[in-house]
């Protein structure tokens, strides 16, 4: 696991994440609540990580008993401007294998860096990533090495073009 590219505080924090033993999706209801249990204790701790360091920048749950959705949210500094945004995704079916598809809908058509939906696009770079370390990676990776780099090269080119605007 590890990518030369990352920068020393995305790499220290990664490191930090617990890895996922459990090699189970949705599917396998038994197992997925092993995985289900190693997410939830990979969040916790990467959320602890983030507080720590005084970087929290999002909050999350299942939406459902499954955890097969999840939603939060998510917010990113940019010129000492707190500008916030809710995101959602389902665990795949195929789950670990696929990553899932972060979504902040209220996004969708302000960036060419999305799919229809508000998905964010992850695909040249997180994707072959996450096919690379499944199946130890999972929601607390994907947050951290894909919506938050997101998040870092597409709000302050949203912000200067005024598609968005900060929440009062």
């Amino acid at each position: 696991m590890g990518d030369q590219s990352w920068d020393p505080t995305t790499r220290a924090t990664v490191q930090k994440i617990p890895l996922l033993t459990v090699k189970a999706g949705p599917r396998e209801k038994e197992e997925w609540q092993k995985r289900l249990k190693e997410e939830l204790q990979a969040l916790i701790k990467y959320i602890e990580i983030s507080k720590a360091a005084d970087l929290d920048w999002f909050t999350i749950r299942p939406s459902n008993k499954e955890g097969t959705h999840w939603s939060g949210k998510c917010w990113y500094i940019h010129d000492l401007i707190r500008y916030e945004f809710d995101f959602q995704f389902d665990i795949p079916a195929t789950y670990p294998a696929t990553a899932p598809e972060i979504e902040l809908p209220e996004l969708e058509g302000k960036t060419a860096k999305m799919y229809r939906g508000g998905k964010i696009c992850l695909t040249i770079h997180f994707k072959p990533l996450w096919a690379k370390n499944s199946p130890h990676f999972g929601v607390a990776h994907a947050l951290c090495l894909g919506l938050a780099p997101w998040l870092a090269a597409e709000v302050p080119y949203l912000v200067e073009s005024g598609a968005v605007q900060p929440k009062s």
